[in-house]
């Protein structure tokens, strides 16, 4: 059993700690910001009143919130993380943020003499859920070894991609890759439905064919029947296209479909749609054709 800090305990962070609970680890939270969830306290989580008091107490402090500077304050704050660890402990931050921030984070959390790695997750709520997400790291070969029963309690795909930073590099590649299939699918289906075909049946066709893919059965399902409670919410997935249309910038690197499906989400975002499910991404499409898909 080890001793694990987690905070961040929403949407994909509640069902993780529940997996590692389920495993048998120790879960300490802080209530910093947020209460603890009942359940995980019910079933032996402990409850502490800051960053540091968690890092103070465990073996390995996850940290899973939303945005760059989200992990910079539970980190570096007065009572933050930085101020609890030092040898032996390690903090992996499985949260989607800046490469180049978290390279940064990174040394100075080392310079405690903790180790670090970036450990993002891909899988939405429903690999949350089931302990099936995959998990892209970066850092030292030693840390992640340690590190490794932990991500098998919470994914299956686990692949450590280099150093730090790296793994942040993989999540934000993932998302481009992510955001241009939820597009395609999209416009696949407005097209078929636009010309007077049955959508649905449209995408049962093409679901044995060459454009068969997670993205067409999943979000594809979603986008016909209209249900956009979020799995992954819209504002996130432009925070992470922000990350690699940034990167690309620093790079001289042009990225026009990246940029494009940004500017569709930007639509869904003008209508109202910030925390819909990242597949409502076509109702910025229909909005801009004025035509639905399905009868609303």
């Amino acid at each position: 059993m080890a001793k694990i800090g987690f905070i961040g305990t929403g949407i994909m962070g509640k069902p993780m700690a529940e997996n590692l609970q389920k495993a048998g680890h120790q879960l300490f939270l802080s209530t910093h910001h947020d209460p603890a969830p009942a359940d995980l306290l019910a079933a032996g989580a402990i409850a502490l009143a800051s960053p540091k008091e968690v890092a103070q107490e465990a073996e390995f402090i996850i940290v899973m919130v939303p945005d760059t500077p989200h992990v910079e304050d539970v980190l570096f704050r007065s009572a933050g993380i930085a101020e609890g660890v030092g040898p032996n402990k390690i903090v992996i931050d499985m949260s989607s943020i800046s490469p180049s921030a978290t390279k940064t984070f990174a040394d100075k959390i080392k310079a405690t003499g903790a180790d670090y790695l970036d450990a993002p997750v891909s899988g939405g709520e429903v690999g949350a859920k089931a302990a099936t997400l995959s998990i892209m790291v970066g850092g030292s070969e030693q840390a992640f070894e340690r590190a490794l029963p932990l991500f098998q309690a919470m994914g299956k795909n686990i692949t450590r991609v280099g150093g730090n930073g790296d793994g942040q590099t993989a999540k934000v590649a993932n998302q481009i890759i992510v955001a241009l299939n939820i597009q395609a699918v999209a416009e696949a289906l407005l097209f078929a439905a636009r010309n007077g075909a049955d959508p649905a049946k449209v995408r049962e066709a093409l679901m044995g064919g060459f454009a068969g893919s997670k993205i067409l059965e999943v979000h594809g399902e979603r986008m016909i029947k209209g249900t956009f409670d979020p799995g992954f919410r819209i504002s996130l997935h432009q925070k992470d296209l922000n990350l690699a249309l940034s990167g690309a910038r620093e790079l001289g690197l042009n990225l026009p479909n990246t940029a494009n499906a940004q500017q569709v989400f930007s639509t869904c975002a003008a209508i109202g749609g910030s925390n819909w499910d990242h597949s409502a991404l076509i109702k910025g499409l229909e909005h801009m054709a004025n035509f639905s898909i399905r009868e609303e």
